[in-house]
């Protein structure tokens, strides 16, 4: 059974807290609304703010390109239009592999990387002192054979006068006709002797010159003006000339490379389907992998007059008209042909042509800016950049530049424009440039 207590009586503390105190401050019941409208005011500032930035981040990302005046982008480089593009490398137009001509040791190099020979310089030899001794041997051979062709001379003229003294005689009826004869036969066999003695000398001036040629051929010389860029044999190798199979013939005979530094041109291959573009004469820039700030005036050479049926190309040679020490043969380098302006005063209907739209301002823009899409008309269509706004615009397209259009309307130098637009671009939508 639970035992309540009674209640305890209101104690005067307790009374007093129940009075109201009417000098009191009043309570502050404006504050939370002063606090919801200041919050409301900063809400309305910042909403725009944050709204750009959330349309920002969700506007696309998109790259751009400026339309441009074709101009000399680099030292040296051509206002002509580009209409194909080739890589290659640098070759001289002059180029040989010098050899010997008889086989043998080297005994003497007169020559490294980067020497510079004239033609007919001796720039090597072979090992000779045998051949030397055959040349002494010939020519003493030759001095011999002039002295019996004296011998023999002497002996005939003695002979022509016996002869004559006979002749003489037997008119005087002294001598006999025996004499007589046996005098005539000896001078016929002087004179057989002085002719043999003459075939026998030019048999030795023969052999020296023989042997004067083996002895040449022991040395070898530069075949015209130029710079050994490479160098093939050492003094004391065997060496052996062109075309002769043998252990010490490792470089195919030849012990060194001699090129005309001062012609220089690009070996390049075309694509059968672009070489229609190009023309014998036609200006050209070349960028050397090695340089790429720096542009070479070049002129196309040759086109070659056949093709490779197994690749579809046809080799080009474009001469570098200007080159400097920096061009070296072997380099890789890149050939940008370019579309020649029409003469000057020229008549025929195609010239004209190009001459008068060679006349307007040329813009370019890269052929990735144009849309997929085609505008009113069969113009094709491109996405301007202003600001952070993309604006569609339909151009209209001229001559293809490698990889690049030529617009001739829609576009104006310097507009930015998107390349590879994306589907989800709107027209006067908003952009973010990476």
């Amino acid at each position: 059974m639970t035992i309540q207590s009674a209640p305890r009586p209101a104690s005067a503390g307790d009374l007093a807290q129940l009075r109201i105190d009417r000098d009191a401050a009043p309570r502050r019941r404006w504050i939370p609304w002063a606090v919801l409208i200041a919050l409301a005011a900063i809400a309305a500032a910042v909403y725009p703010s944050a709204r750009a930035y959330v349309d920002e981040r969700r506007a696309p990302e998109v790259e751009i390109a400026h339309a441009r005046q074709p101009a000399a982008a680099m030292p040296g480089g051509s206002a002509d239009l580009p209409v194909l593009v080739a890589t290659g490398y640098v070759i001289a137009r002059k180029s040989s592999d010098v050899g010997v001509k008889a086989g043998g040791r080297l005994g003497m190099v007169a020559f490294e990387e980067g020497t510079r020979v004239r033609k007919g310089q001796l720039i090597a030899q072979i090992e000779n002192a045998d051949i030397a001794a055959q040349l002494e041997a010939a020519r003493r051979g030759v001095a011999e054979a002039d002295a019996q062709l004296a011998q023999a001379a002497a002996s005939r003229d003695e002979d022509v006068r016996n002869l004559e003294r006979q002749r003489a005689l037997a008119k005087s009826g002294i001598a006999t006709t025996a004499t007589l004869t046996a005098a005539d036969s000896t001078a016929q066999v002087s004179n057989a002797r002085v002719t043999s003695a003459e075939m026998a000398i030019a048999s030795a001036r023969a052999r020296v010159r023989v042997a004067e040629e083996a002895l040449e051929n022991t040395n070898v010389r530069a075949p015209f003006d130029g710079v050994v860029i490479k160098k093939r044999a050492e003094v004391g190798e065997d060496v052996s000339p062109f075309g002769v199979q043998g252990a010490a013939n490792r470089e195919g005979g030849a012990i060194a490379t001699i090129a005309d530094l001062r012609e220089l041109e690009v070996q390049t291959e075309v694509s059968e389907n672009n070489v229609a573009k190009l023309a014998p004469g036609m200006p050209a820039d070349v960028t050397l992998q090695a340089y790429q700030g720096q542009l070479f005036k070049g002129r196309v050479r040759d086109i070659f007059p056949s093709a490779d049926r197994a690749k579809s190309i046809v080799e080009v040679r474009v001469s570098i008209l200007s080159p400097d020490a920096r061009v070296k043969p072997e380099m890789t380098a890149s050939v940008v042909f370019q579309e020649p302006h029409a003469p000057a005063g020229s008549g025929q209907a195609s010239d004209a042509a190009r001459q008068a739209r060679r006349s307007q301002p040329v813009v370019l823009i890269p052929k990735r800016a144009v849309a997929g899409e085609v505008g009113p008309g069969g113009q094709a269509v491109v996405w301007v950049v202003s600001g952070a706004t993309a604006s569609r615009r339909a151009v209209t397209l001229g001559t293809d530049r490698i990889d690049q259009v030529e617009v001739q309307s829609g576009v104006a130098p310097g507009d930015a424009v998107i390349l590879n637009p994306p589907p989800t671009l709107t027209d006067h939508g908003r952009v973010r440039v990476k």
